[in-house]
């Protein structure tokens, strides 16, 4: 059995999937469980999810190395997907989200204004497509917090055409 016969029997390569989601790693956090023999350290991340096309989503993981927990992690994210009500490339009307002491103030912005946010805010909005926001994080800055702020906002986003079903009434008589 020569070279060539050994190329030609190999395996094909496993083909990756195409990637669906685009994921960014908000933090990481090293943790230590003080044990007898001195100190446990484990990892912890918070991932974001998104397709850029108005969903997104996140995840908290915990593992020993960090490479597991933000496997973990965006498989958390996976499960925890929301849509985003959009308006052209902004959001319909202003919000804020609270959770625990973490509070994010979400503001719809002209064409051309881009995202202005801070750190995980600006993951959370980049990623679910959001191109001209204006956000300011008020309260707590722990990013866990102000992610799930972030995601308490984007819940409570309503578009003018699910308002005016809920009130019974067309989006043109509501405006008027």
């Amino acid at each position: 059995m020569d070279n060539n016969d050994r190329r030609r029997r190999r395996k094909p390569r496993r083909r990756r999937e195409p990637k669906l989601f685009e994921e960014r790693v908000v933090h990481i956090n090293r943790i230590a469980k003080v044990v007898k023999g001195g100190r446990r350290f484990r990892f912890s991340a918070l991932v974001v999810i998104g397709d850029k096309k108005g969903k997104v989503g996140f995840g908290t993981g915990k593992a020993q190395e960090v490479p597991d927990a933000i496997k973990k992690a965006i498989e958390d994210a996976k499960r925890n997907m929301v849509k985003i009500p959009m308006y052209n490339s902004t959001i319909p009307h202003e919000v804020i989200g609270r959770f625990g002491a973490g509070k994010v103030l979400l503001k719809p912005a002209i064409a051309g204004t881009g995202v202005i946010a801070g750190g995980p805010v600006r993951a959370v909005l980049e990623l679910a497509g959001v191109e001209d926001i204006l956000s300011k994080s008020l309260g707590s800055n722990t990013p866990i917090n102000i992610v799930r702020a972030t995601f308490d906002a984007i819940d409570t986003l309503r578009t003018a055409e699910q308002v005016a079903r809920t009130r019974g009434l067309s989006v043109e008589e509501m405006l008027n």
